[in-house]
């Protein structure tokens, strides 16, 4: 039997990936649960799944936690600059340990987009390529669960304000990534393959129309130019870092960075991508 893992599984994503290969049929005996703090996954040592510790920023850890192995999920560190050390860590190990098979969770058009996330999963892109590992690039882009947090300020303003224009973002929930990424991993004949994912677009109209349905009252979409949104969040208390990111996303969103064809998701999860009210919805009841 080949054995599944799965790195981060504690996490958002990596917990979601688990619950799919189980409920697609894995045995929890041929599923391994790479984690920092295995305490974390009780649960999931309860349905039989194998918890092994796995700390990107620990490298002593990974090669054992690697052992037996044969197709490894890569998701990516949330640690933004120091990603491409702690990948090249687990690319490293998987290596020694024998891995015969890698999925890495990357972003949209990781190699031409203008997102400021983008520069090291590029890196670690190019260190699985020269690994040799056999690999399966997910290039995943937007989390739908991204735009919950606009439910505070709509709900207390009645809008939303962006920078992105009319622009589609094409967001997916993080279930239907989850979903491609099991499929991917249980599906050898995928390596050597790029997937550009993304779910069904909307955009900042749409999202404002989806949260008047979820709040019942009218929400409008304020379109403002960068140096207004980044005026509004200095405002709000955010650190000129945090400012920079997020006028950067939008700048980039304007520019069709996170518009993506919804088909390629569809089809590697098997199922259509989540719809954003559905998302919306959940979260404000959450």
């Amino acid at each position: 039997m080949t054995t599944h893992a799965v790195t981060g599984a504690t996490g958002q994503l990596g917990r979601l990936v688990v619950s799919e290969l189980l409920e697609r049929g894995t045995s929890p005996a041929d599923v391994v649960a790479l984690v920092r703090t295995p305490s974390k996954a009780a649960d999931l040592a309860a349905l039989g799944v194998q918890v092994r510790e796995a700390d990107y920023d620990r490298p002593e850890t990974l090669a054992p936690a690697l052992a037996g192995v044969d197709a490894l999920l890569l998701v990516s560190g949330s640690d933004i600059g120091q990603r491409e050390r702690q990948h090249r860590a687990v690319v490293d190990a998987a290596v020694a340990a024998g891995v015969q098979r890698v999925v890495y969770t990357s972003v949209l058009r990781a190699d031409s987009t203008e997102l400021p996330v983008a520069p090291e999963h590029v890196v670690t892109e190019e260190l699985l390529r020269a690994s040799g590992l056999p690999t399966t690039v997910l290039r995943n882009g937007w989390y739908t669960e991204n735009y919950a947090s606009t439910l505070d300020q709509a709900r207390a303003t009645g809008s939303v304000t962006s920078a992105t224009g009319g622009a589609p973002i094409a967001a997916a929930a993080r279930a239907d990534y989850a979903a491609a990424a099991a499929a991917a991993l249980l599906d050898a004949s995928t390596a050597g393959r790029t997937y550009e994912l993304g779910g069904t677009p909307f955009t900042y109209d749409d999202l404002a129309a989806a949260l008047s349905e979820v709040l019942g009252r009218e929400v409008r979409h304020q379109v403002v130019g960068a140096d207004e949104l980044a005026g509004g969040l200095r405002a709000a208390g955010l650190d000129e870092g945090l400012v920079g990111f997020l006028v950067a996303v939008d700048t980039a969103t304007a520019r069709g960075a996170l518009d993506a064809d919804p088909a390629p998701l569809a089809q590697l999860a098997g199922r259509p991508s989540t719809p954003l009210v559905d998302v919306l919805r959940a979260a404000a009841q959450g």
